[in-house]
């Protein structure tokens, strides 16, 4: 992923030397576990523990000549270790018991940030709501003007989406953080089933129930759809903000800075483009949803079509998601809302943002209800024409109604808040 679109606490996790060191890591443990089975000797262990992961630049030396990377990693490890010590590395395992090991490892590390972050926006998203909780403004259905609502029951709906991309995301990390020390074909031929118990459990790792010589795809393809489903839960506050930004519009806006400047040519942009971006790394992360789901299929035991796609698909997917959520925290907390604009745009069709308020009137007055509705429609139709206010025409049109109150709309809206009062406790 290039660095414009990641954090440092989440590159760091993806680079070539931390994937390096977690293999020793690994490599330690199964050294370990063999030692307490009384295979590996207590010098050769110690001999192993002190050996650090090589240096990225020694292991592609290696590659250049075995085109096998756990095989050059291997040699570069072994290569300052007494023979009788590096006899004893990666005994009885195969390669991908250290790759898809230490892969779950990073993959649930790198999962709890996203976590981390995406349980952030959902309370700097529910702060926002309960803010704004009483902040009139129009509701809009197909783009058109429907009836008043309010600003902080639009952020609501986001918090609650977020919340439940939390909980997909936590039951993904569950399923991908996984490891299995098997053997060839998954069958324990070569290496006592203790190992692998003793390594995935110092690591929090769940084990592969029934492994072939990797683990199951379907666990990476869920953790790309979770992540993916995310992403476009972002989106959908990025594009409301968006279209809420609009000049003639103009009801919230990105924070800028004195020193921001939004166009080269128009001194006086002030464009969402924070915003805007977030839209499109969701449409990125979508795209990536495909390639994993065709991970899942692999020939027999296993092939290696999966691996160049895992390669850069999944750390693109986690350190993107990483970097729009944490973007998408900084837009939410800081943005500024018009609430004299959201009053206005109530108004702004001349009070026809009651039409419903009235029909419901007639209809308990006993107006038969296509009767009811027509003539409400024809009010409407009649002050959109000649410019005029509707509660005017209605009028004119000898209707008797109640008060004409947007507070009239939010009687039972008190059910709503106490569900967002629920999820501003909520802890996982």
């Amino acid at each position: 992923m290039i660095e414009r679109f990641s954090r440092p606490e989440m590159a760091r996790l993806w680079s070539d030397q931390h994937r390096y060191n977690t293999w020793a890591e690994v490599e330690v443990l199964v050294a370990e576990a063999q030692h307490h089975l009384g295979l590996v000797p207590g010098e050769a262990l110690a001999e192993i523990r002190r050996t650090p992961a090589p240096p990225v630049e020694r292991v592609t030396a290696f590659e250049r000549e075995r085109d096998h990377e756990v095989l050059s990693f291997l040699a570069a490890y072994c290569e300052p270790m007494p023979a009788d010590s590096a006899c004893w590395v990666h005994h009885g395992m195969t390669s991908y018991d250290l790759v898809d090991t230490a892969s779950g490892y990073i993959l649930g590390r790198a999962t709890d940030l996203l976590l981390d972050a995406a349980r952030t926006l959902r309370t700097a998203t529910v702060d926002k709501a309960l803010l704004h909780w009483d902040t009139l403004c129009i509701g809009r259905t197909h783009g058109v003007h429907a009836e008043p609502t309010t600003f902080g029951h639009k952020l609501a709906g986001f918090a609650f989406a977020i919340d439940r991309s939390v909980r997909r995301l936590s039951a993904a990390r569950e399923s991908v953080a996984v490891g299995t020390i098997s053997g060839a074909v998954g069958t324990y031929a070569l290496i006592d089933p203790f190992v692998e118990e003793y390594v995935c459990g110092r690591m929090s790792l769940g084990i592969e129930q029934a492994p072939s010589q990797v683990v199951a795809r379907d666990r990476h393809a869920e953790l790309a759809v979770a992540v993916a489903t995310l992403g476009a839960c972002v989106e959908a506050i990025a594009l409301e903000l968006r279209l809420l930004q609009r000049t003639e519009v103009r009801e919230v806006e990105e924070r800028r800075t004195s020193a921001y400047q939004g166009s080269s040519a128009m001194p006086h942009k002030r464009n969402p483009t924070s915003s805007e971006r977030l839209c499109g790394l969701a449409r990125l992360l979508r795209g990536y949803v495909g390639p994993m789901l065709e991970d899942i299929a692999l020939w027999h035991e296993r092939d290696l079509a999966h691996a160049a796609v895992e390669r850069v698909a999944l750390p693109d997917i986690l350190t993107l998601g990483h970097y729009q959520v944490s973007l998408a925290v900084e837009v939410v907390t800081d943005l500024e809302v018009s609430e004299d604009r959201m009053l206005a745009a109530i108004d702004h069709s001349g009070g026809m943002v009651f039409s419903s308020m009235v029909l419901a009137d007639l209809l308990a007055q006993g107006v038969e209800r296509e009767h009811a509705y027509r003539t409400v429609q024809a009010c409407a139709v009649d002050a959109a024409r000649s410019n005029t206010r509707f509660d005017d025409a209605i009028a004119e049109h000898g209707i008797g109604v109640g008060q004409l109150d947007p507070a009239r709309f939010l009687t039972n809206h008190h059910v709503v808040l106490r569900r967002l009062q629920a999820l501003a406790d909520t802890k996982g």
